[in-house]
């Protein structure tokens, strides 16, 4: 099981040289999608720093405003043709052509690119985890792989999703995907206490906080196993006696996206992997939200449509939707930025990228595309910032991946239709 960083340790392959700092921290990348874009007047922010003043949509980063960036009025040309929904997500983070007729073929996305080269200086190249099963079936001509997956290994194969916590748990601290006889934190509970005898007492309490995050992880990972899975529906009875779910309905859904949450920060804190993608639901979702109480209908949850379907109106519970998405996005920074690894943060040394294929689902609008950005990307990123590239000529969204592949120490010339990064990024 990998560490956390420590500053009495050389890591990431330093040599041990007497006098010579502690390593610096490596930069890392997460990217979290969300299907069905927006509320069309509340996604917006203006005006910078502790005073920047953010729309509904938003609200949930409010603590957060001095590490957010804002990009407004990016966009992706290739996906303004063919279909909607598939066309406007099958290329999210590459940019690429893609292919109609029920074909696969988009091109390799921004993270996997990455892992081919950045990544493999960890365990794990790049973590691809989901909360909603991909879809397999075709939409208006196009297949709707497209919709289900934002990395993309090459361009004629998406790239796997994770959706259970206990396998993404096991592909970071196990070495093989199956249940163990013991803990991971059994298993090395006494390699931990050889280690912990040798560092400082900083050090000491930043070993004991991380050992308590695995278990606390591994408890929950137990406990929802026992209520039963978290994606889908598995009878108890011989024959049921309620009606059976819709296909993709998770029974926690709230539980689900932060377990995966957690797991993330859990592989960037351990150095396990340095990119992640979290696709918190498919475009065309048919996840609904039991666990929100409905404005529009009172005394019950907001169960009565899927994602998609409420994505067609800006209705109060299209609103509080999307607020819980981006309740996990603050949860998952909140956590990172609660984590020290030297000077800064791990939210410091993190670019937690959200997005979606269109701006808003009932125009299916992707003329510019919603983009945030928090962390400071080892500090090579000025938050607290608001950008808008909407009425400027060369507004590419892939301008803004070459400029965080740059910030990786990774500089391909192009990527997808982007000849040039976003300098003021």
């Amino acid at each position: 099981m990998a560490l956390p960083w420590l500053e009495s340790r050389n890591v990431w392959g330093d040599e041990p040289v007497r006098n010579k700092p502690a390593s610096e921290a490596p930069v890392r990348l997460a990217v979290l999608f969300s299907g069905n874009g927006f509320h069309s007047k509340e996604w917006w922010a203006k005006g910078e720093g502790k005073d920047m003043e953010l729309g509904k949509v938003l609200e949930p980063l409010t603590d957060l405003r001095e590490k957010l960036l804002f990009v407004r009025g990016l966009y992706h040309e290739e996906a303004r043709k063919g279909n909607i929904h598939s066309s406007q997500t099958g290329n999210m983070l590459s940019g690429a052509p893609i292919a109609s007729g029920g074909d696969i073929r988009s091109g390799t996305s921004m993270d996997q690119l990455l892992a081919q080269t950045y990544g493999r200086s960890t365990k794990v190249p790049s973590l691809v985890l989901g909360c909603e099963r991909a879809n397999p079936s075709v939409h208006k001509n196009y297949s709707m792989l497209y919709s289900s997956h934002i990395s993309w290994s090459s361009p004629t194969t998406p790239t796997p999703l994770e959706i259970y916590p206990s396998l993404a748990f096991d592909r970071l601290f196990k070495n093989e995907v199956a249940r163990g006889d013991k803990s991971v934190l059994d298993a090395v509970l006494t390699d931990a206490e050889d280690l912990r005898r040798n560092i400082s007492r900083a050090d000491q309490r930043k070993l004991d906080e991380y050992l308590d995050s695995v278990r606390d992880v591994e408890k929950r990972i137990e406990n929802a196993g026992k209520r039963g899975e978290l994606q889908g529906w598995r009878p108890t009875l011989e024959k049921p006696n309620i009606q059976r779910p819709a296909d993709g309905i998770p029974q926690d859904i709230a539980e689900h996206m932060r377990l995966m949450c957690d797991i993330l920060v859990l592989g960037f804190q351990t150095d396990t992997t340095r990119l992640t993608t979290l696709k918190l639901n498919n475009d065309h979702s048919a996840l609904r939200f039991p666990n929100l109480s409905s404005i529009q209908q009172r005394g019950s949850g907001i169960d009565y449509m899927i994602h998609h379907l409420l994505s067609h109106s800006d209705a109060a519970d299209w609103l509080k939707v999307n607020q819980f998405f981006m309740e996990q996005t603050a949860y998952l920074a909140r956590k990172l930025d609660a984590i020290q690894e030297g000077p800064r943060t791990l939210l410091d040394n993190t670019m937690l990228l959200h997005c979606s294929s269109m701006m808003a689902g009932a125009k299916h609008d992707n003329d510019q595309l919603p983009v945030i950005l928090l962390g400071g990307g080892g500090g090579r990123i000025k938050s607290g910032r608001s950008l808008d590239y909407k009425d400027k000529p060369e507004r590419q969204l892939c301008r803004l991946f070459l400029s965080l592949m740059d910030k990786m120490d990774f500089h391909p010339k192009t990527f997808g239709d982007a000849k040039s990064m976003l300098e003021e990024v």
